[in-house]
Order: C-alpha cells, then sequence, then structure tokens
C-alpha cells in the first residue's frame, strides 16, 4: 500500500447522468475475503423519507469520490413495491436531507458544493425538484446557507435554519453591487479577476482572530466556534418555477440557537426548541419550547422541560408533543434516553412513558459504517389516532422498530432479528413504514415492514460487491463476569475458521463508554477476521441497551470493573483452544482508547496494543475537551480540588508498568479527545522509558476519524492497526515504526 505523505507516522524518533439503478446481479466467481480498500465501492443509504400517499422513498446515496479523498450525495427515490430498481433524481454530487412536500408533487432538499470567487466553499441551500419533472434548483441564496428544510402542512411554504444576519445580506448585496458596476465600466478589467470591494480598510477587513468567554468554544465537528452566531428561523414561500424569485423572511433573532421546527397543523405557528441560557454548563440540562407565529410576530413560551430533550413531534390532534430525552436527577455518568409526552399548552408538565421500560428509547447500537454523510430523519412518529407512538429502541445489543402506547406506555416490538434499524419513516396514515437496516454482513439497506414484522427488501446497492466477499456472521457470546453480571459479545472469526487450528486474538474494545456493540455492520471487525486474526468485541459494563443500572454502575469508577469484564471475555475465548495465548492485541478508540490504555497497565498479558483517540490524562482532558465536566457526572470535582482521584484512573499515572508494544492513532482535529491529552503524553513517556512505541498522526481528522474521515484516512487507519499487530504478533517486517527505518518507496498491499 503506498501511503499518503499526509499522515504523519511519529515512530522511535519523531518524524454522472441521471438513470436507473438495477441491482447488479451476482457475478459467477469465486469469492474472496475483504479488504480495507472496499470501502472505495461501498454505498451507503441513508435519511429515507416516505412519500405521503407511501408509494415512493426518497432517501440519500452516499459513494466515495473519484479522488477518495472525500464523499459524494444525491437524492435517489425507490418504490416501496418491490422489484422496482432506485432511480437517481439529483444530478450534484452534495444533495442531502430530501423532504416530500405534503401534496406529494415536490421535494426540497439541502444543496452544497461548488466555490466563491475567493476559493472558498460555497455554504448549502435548499432547493426545489419537481416531480413533474425537470432539473431541481436552488430557492435559497443566504450568504451563510439554509439547512433543516421543514414543510407547512399546506404545502406553501417552507421553514429553514440559517446563521445567516442582516449583515451579511447586507455586505454581499453590497458585493454584488461593486461586482457589477466594475463590469459595467470596465468589462475588460473584470473579466478574469475578482470583484473590487468598495469598501474602506477597516469595514472590509475579517478578523480570524478567536475572542474566547465561553467554556465551551470550539466543537469536534465545527471547530472553532462564533459566539456571535445562531442558528435562526428563517420562512420562504414556496415557488413554482425557477422562475419564481421569493425572499426568505427571517422570524427570530437574538443571542440563542433554535432548532427542531415543527409546523402546526393550521400553518398559523411553528414550534421549536430552544435554551435561553448563557452559559448552559453551570446548570443541569434544560430545554425551552417556544412557538412564532408563521406571519411574524413575537415569541411565545410554552414551557421549559427540566431535562435535555430532541426529535420533537406534535400529535396528530395538534394537543400533544413527543420526544426523547434523559431524566437528569440524580446526576449520574449515564442517563438512560426515554419517551416523553407533554400537552402541547403553557406550563404543560412532561410524562415519561417509558420510565418501567429499562431500555434506551430513540437509540441504536454502532458500528463503523453508518453514512458518513447525509444526515438523518425523524426516529419518532404518532399513529393517526394518537394511540400510539413509533420509535426504534437499542436492546441487548439489537435495535428493533418498536411501537409505544401513548396512555400505558407499553412497548411492542414490530421487528425480530440480528439486527439494527438506523433509521425509518412512517406515513401518516401509519399503513407504511420503510426501515433502514443493518446486520454483520450488510451494510445498511430499505425495507418495507408490515405491521407483523415481515420485510421486503427494496434496495440492495452493494450486491455486485457483496457477491464477491466472504463474509461471516459473528458469534455471540454471553458470559458471567467476576461478580455475577451477564456479559454479551460476539467472536467474529475468519472466514476459513478451522477450530483445530491456534489463531491469533484482538480484543477490540468500543468507545463511549456510554455505547454498545450489536448486530450490524462493522467493516473493521470483517477486514480484521479476513487477515487471519479471531476479533473478540464485548459490551462491558457501562455499555448501553442493557438497562440504566448497568449502564452507570461505572460512574466514579471508570476505568475499573469493566476492565475486568473485558479479561473475564478473554479467558473465555482461551478456553475455546483456538486462541494462542502468547498472541493478544488489543485496541480501542475514544472510551476504547481509555480501556486500552488501562489494560497495557495492568496487565502483559498482550503481545501489542493500538489506543486509538484515548485519553491518558483525565485531568489534562478536563481542561481540554470540546465538552465541560463542570457536572459531577464522571468525577466528583474538578482536578484541582480532587487531584487524587484523576491521577487514580489516568494511565499516565502507571506509565512505568507498561511493557506492551504500543501504537497511538490520532486525529489532529479532535477536540473531542485532544492529542496532547491522550496518547502524545504515553509516548513522549514511553520514549523517555524505552519501551516500543510510535504514533500515526491524521491530519485534518477529528474524533470521528474511523466513521467518517477523509477515505483514505479510514484505509489507512485499518492498515496501520494490523500491520502494527502483524510486526509485533506475526514477525511482519515494517521499518516504518523503527528508529532508523530502511529506505521505501511504497509499502505493498495487504
Amino acid at each position: 500500500m503506498k501511503f499518503c505523505l499526509a499522515v504523519a507516522i511519529i515512530s522511535l524518533v519523531i518524524v454522472a447522468p441521471l438513470r436507473a439503478q438495477n441491482p447488479a446481479p451476482p457475478v459467477a466467481s469465486r469469492t474472496r475475503a475483504i479488504t480495507d480498500k472496499d470501502l472505495f465501492d461501498f454505498i451507503w443509504v441513508t435519511n429515507p423519507q416516505l412519500s405521503p400517499d407511501g408509494t415512493q422513498v426518497a432517501f440519500t446515496r452516499v459513494n466515495v469520490d473519484e479522488k477518495r479523498t472525500g464523499y459524494e450525495t444525491s437524492i435517489w427515490m425507490v418504490a416501496t413495491s418491490a422489484g422496482e430498481p432506485p432511480v437517481r433524481m439529483t444530478n450534484s454530487k452534495h444533495d442531502a436531507q430530501p423532504r416530500w412536500s405534503p401534496d406529494g408533487k415536490r421535494v426540497a432538499f439541502v444543496r452544497g458544493g461548488g466555490k466563491d470567487d475567493t476559493g472558498k466553499p460555497k455554504p448549502p441551500q435548499i432547493a426545489m425538484l419537481s416531480l413533474a419533472g425537470g432539473e431541481a434548483w436552488i430557492i435559497t441564496d443566504l450568504p451563510k446557507g439554509a439547512s433543516d428544510p421543514v414543510w407547512s402542512p399546506d404545502s406553501k411554504r417552507i421553514a429553514f435554519l440559517s446563521s445567516t444576519t442582516l449583515e451579511d445580506i447586507e455586505k454581499a448585496q453590497h458585493n454584488k453591487n461593486s461586482a457589477k458596476s466594475n463590469e459595467i465600466g470596465n468589462p475588460e478589467a473584470t473579466k478574469n479577476t475578482a470583484p473590487h470591494k468598495q469598501l474602506d480598510p477597516e469595514s472590509e477587513h475579517e478578523s480570524d482572530v478567536h475572542v474566547i468567554s465561553r467554556a465551551i468554544y470550539r466543537s469536534n465537528d465545527e471547530g472553532y466556534l462564533d459566539p456571535k452566531r445562531h442558528q435562526h428561523i428563517w420562512i420562504l414561500e414556496v415557488p413554482t418555477t425557477s422562475d419564481e424569485l421569493t425572499k426568505p423572511v427571517q422570524l427570530t433573532s437574538g443571542d440563542f440557537e433554535e432548532r427542531e421546527l415543527v409546523w402546526s397543523h393550521d400553518n398559523s405557528r411553528i414550534y421549536f426548541l430552544t435554551q435561553h441560557i448563557d452559559e448552559p454548563y453551570y446548570e443541569l440540562p434544560t430545554t425551552d419550547i417556544y412557538s412564532v407565529p408563521a406571519a411574524g410576530g413575537n415569541l411565545e413560551k410554552l414551557a421549559t422541560v427540566p431535562i435535555g430533550i430532541y426529535d420533537l413531534v406534535l400529535s396528530p390532534d395538534g394537543r400533544k408533543f413527543a420526544f426523547h430525552g434523559s431524566v437528569t436527577q440524580p446526576v449520574r455518568s449515564y442517563s438512560q434516553p426515554d419517551l416523553w409526552v407533554m400537552d402541547a399548552a403553557p406550563n404543560a408538565q412532561p410524562k415519561n412513558l417509558t420510565a418501567d421500560y429499562d431500555f434506551d428509547m430513540g437509540s441504536s447500537v454502532f458500528g463503523d459504517n453508518a453514512a458518513p454523510r447525509g444526515g438523518n430523519g425523524s426516529t419518532l412518529y404518532w399513529s393517526p389516532d394518537g394511540r400510539w407512538l413509533f420509535d426504534s429502541v437499542a436492546k441487548q445489543g439489537r435495535t428493533p422498530l418498536v411501537r409505544i402506547d401513548s396512555q400505558s406506555g407499553g412497548v411492542t416490538e414490530i421487528t425480530q432479528g440480528d439486527e439494527a434499524v438506523l433509521d425509518f419513516s412512517i406515513t401518516q396514515d401509519a399503513r407504511t413504514i420503510v426501515a433502514l437496516v443493518s446486520t454483520p454482513v450488510m451494510i445498511g439497506d430499505l425495507f418495507t415492514v408490515r405491521a407483523n414484522g415481515a420485510q421486503t427488501r427494496i434496495t440492495d446497492f452493494n450486491r455486485k460487491l457483496w457477491s464477491h466477499l466472504d463474509l461471516t456472521p459473528p458469534e455471540e457470546i454471553n458470559y458471567t463476569s467476576f461478580d455475577g453480571k451477564r456479559i454479551q459479545g460476539w467472536i467474529q472469526k475468519p472466514p476459513d475458521f478451522d477450530p483445530k487450528k491456534k489463531y491469533p486474538l484482538i480484543l477490540n474494545i468500543h468507545g463511549g463508554p456510554h455505547a454498545a456493540y450489536g448486530w450490524v455492520f462493522d467493516h473493521e471487525f470483517q477486514w480484521m477476521a479476513a487477515r487471519g486474526y479471531v476479533v473478540l468485541y464485548v459490551n462491558p459494563r457501562g455499555s448501553t441497551s442493557y438497562g440504566q443500572d448497568f449502564g452507570n454502575i461505572i460512574q466514579y469508577h471508570y476505568p475499573g470493573d469493566d476492565y475486568r469484564d473485558l479479561m473475564i471475555g478473554v479467558d473465555e475465548l482461551l478456553k475455546r483452544g483456538y486462541i494462542d495465548p502468547k498472541k493478544l492485541a488489543v485496541t480501542g478508540g475514544s472510551g476504547g482508547g481509555v480501556l486500552t490504555n488501562w489494560t497495557i497497565t495492568h496487565t502483559d498479558r498482550f503481545a501489542a496494543a493500538v489506543s486509538q483517540r484515548d485519553i491518558s490524562n483525565w485531568a489534562s482532558w478536563w481542561y481540554t475537551a470540546d465538552f465541560t465536566l463542570f457536572q459531577p457526572e464522571w468525577f466528583k470535582a474538578p482536578p484541582f480540588e480532587d487531584p487524587q482521584d484523576y491521577a487514580n484512573r489516568s494511565a499516565i499515572t502507571f506509565v512505568k508498568n507498561i511493557h506492551t508494544p504500543v501504537l497511538f492513532v490520532l486525529g489532529e482535529s479532535d477536540y473531542r479527545t485532544p492529542q496532547d491529552s491522550g496518547g502524545e503524553q504515553l509516548f513522549r513517556a514511553l520514549k523517555y522509558l524505552k519501551r516500543p512505541t510510535a504514533m500515526v498522526v491524521f491530519p485534518r481528522e477529528t474524533h470521528e476519524l474511523s466513521r467518517s474521515g477523509e477515505p483514505w484516512h479510514r484505509i489507512e487507519r485499518l492498515d496501520h492497526i494490523v500491520s502494527w499487530f502483524d510486526k509485533w504478533i506475526m514477525g511482519t517486517q515494517h521499518p516504518e515504526y523503527d528508529v532508523r527505518p530502511e529506505k521505501q518507496t511504497a509499502r505493498p498491499a495487504p
């Protein structure tokens, strides 16, 4: 494999036209093991949206771009009656968030891409596609873009969000007028040059200096935050043709963000969520529900809900809201998300419908191949009579679609089996459901779902590639830990597994720590197994989908007994006789990086380790992460008041115990677990101790490297992990990690 020079390896010295797509028939050829580079050919589906009559579903299709440095998204459509091929509806490379008009005649979506005169990416805008035919066209032109379109019930208007200000609009108009004036006065002078701004030097200069006065000042996804800019509600009369020009109107303003727009059924108002607190990290989570007249006017506050809520939906009769949220008292490390209902009236109080149902509402188990772009749709719907709510739930390593009685809170599972429903859509009459389903041998495709749970597949984008691959489902394992708790996990074996042989083992630890592996596709596990390793991945205590107590038991004790759960899992595999006890490896990212570090400071049983996007020093991380721990969720006090607690749980404190060769995989733009609070500290300490170690630093990559990073970087990450294990476990030469690497121009493909 030839390496991209953009990745810094720090070793022992720091150094298409519109068309229909029929699923291709299986190719009659011998299957092969999956590779790291097969990711380049993956097709992802996301954000399914059923048409009002239930006959069609619009969705976003995602693929790797030609340069393999990013992703392309486009809007597709497929009939809900099986047998019809999906059809591409838009020809741009950055289209997402399809939303049907209630009359079923048009689809609004968000279109990005392109660059302005200065070479900067243009902000995304809302576009329109008529089902009567013709090309899609853009209907907004706001300097800071537009997103999250929501149709009015009468199909005449669209509400959306934008951080554009009046000053932005005035400046943009000024620049347009200046450009037009220059072109008229001297066309030749401006033909091949950027427009000249007619502004004085002071007003023309835009400072790039960050003035910071808030504890949360940057985000892993967005970078540095601008406290003067907020997402506000805008509204637009929908044009019927591309020749019509309509001007959007700003409905809200001020110093706070708005989100999750919901129209009243009579088209008169727009409900939304917000939080009118300057520095919310000083308080427990709360959410304000407001409404604003669609014609403009004063905001009306309905209620302050004493929890953080999301997925707001209005009942068919307009009298109730439903939403997801987690209780905040007592303060816990993990607080299970529940389904709530509340009257749509001033000062109403929320009711927890699923207080007695001990699983995670509106959640899912996770793998490494949810769509890297394109977003998600709603995960909560009412039945037309208001009797039922439809939702998904993370339950014991699976994600079924469920129906909840809106009065009693009783939960009934609609879908069954070893799978994860990642997203779904339902018609207003609740007669048609389309679900995005993933399994360990299927990335994710669309299925219609009947009332009895029967599923019919309607997309199969990866069929051609999959017909060449030898993919095997994992084996589920359940075992008893030291204190009697039952632990669930999975064993991914090589495709040609022979129980009479001895295999090397990779223990792969999930992050979070409040998250869960499960019955969902994970390229990493399949590829590691294809390289000859048995992969063990388990959900130790602290994982979600097993109830409130199981998830929260690690509060103030993380890492700790979760490590013991993992080691007992390794012992269970050793009992089976097909694992070589001298060839054990361990890896994990984020919270899994924390536990990887903890593991190698507490045992020498592993021959190699790869710690990814980790935390090695809790005190340092407390000061530098992109969110705060001002509430006593993970620690009872800040590090300057209780330094010993932070030291006792930090791997850097026990660095002298590390004798395992360890590689650190870090993202240069990771603000969730900044690299200088994680692998960098352990790397420097291990260098001082002259222990075998190396770092691989990925430029431009955030905490999402493994799931939505640049495609080449995702491939190189996988390759570095297994190459490190191959070096220390299989004896393979990998001089790039050595102090004096041999001269090497390209690395052979695995």
